[in-house]
């Protein structure tokens, strides 16, 4: 019996997860760090997304996109997508990376790979891969993942701004006026 598109899109994540914690244990120490609490709001954000990406419950197991055989194909390459981009980021930052909005021992500024347009494309990886699962499902709690991913970057991105800027000054400034925060031409 074949896989269902949302079984294949949960395995995708479960995928990701294990290469991403299997990943991080290479990150450098680090320097300086934003607080325990503000990293567990933000992990609580994107795991309660990602759960709800798949948790079918009423009234948000309603459809809010018409079913249409190409729609599940096309969430779950734009998930592939997503998945491949913030590999691609995560190998270019090294051992600079973290999950946490911090400053690590040694950090470089990364504008390789990915970087040398955008500024998080792990962010944007991660929302593609999101909004994948969402069109895959078609359904709203799918879109109200989105929504809540999207809020929890909304809130990280300017706090992880602020301490590349610290971090690195006039730099950081050259570089934020030549790149995007997660789309070329977008945003």
């Amino acid at each position: 019996m074949p896989l269902s598109p949302l079984w294949i899109s949960g395995l995708l994540w479960i995928g990701f997860v294990v290469y991403w914690s299997a990943a991080a244990r290479g990150a450098a120490p680090a320097a300086s760090a934003e607080s325990a609490a503000s990293r567990q709001l933000h992990s609580l954000l994107l795991n309660a997304a990602i759960v709800l990406g798949f948790l079918r419950f009423a009234p948000l197991d309603r459809r809010w996109l018409p079913e249409r055989p190409w729609l599940a194909p096309a969430g779950l390459s734009l998930q592939l997508s997503g998945v491949a981009l913030a590999v691609w980021a995560r190998r270019h930052l090294g051992r600079n990376w973290s999950g946490a909005v911090q400053t690590k021992v040694d950090h470089q500024l990364v504008r390789s790979g990915p970087y040398r347009r955008v500024r998080h494309p792990i962010y944007t990886g991660m929302l593609a891969m999101i909004a994948g699962t969402a069109l895959v499902s078609g359904e709203w709690h799918g879109l109200l993942a989105v929504a809540l991913m999207a809020g929890a970057y909304a809130r990280k991105i300017p706090m992880e701004e602020q301490r590349m800027r610290e971090t690195f000054g006039a730099e950081w400034d050259a570089w934020r006026r030549h790149s995007w925060a997660l789309i070329p031409g977008l945003v």
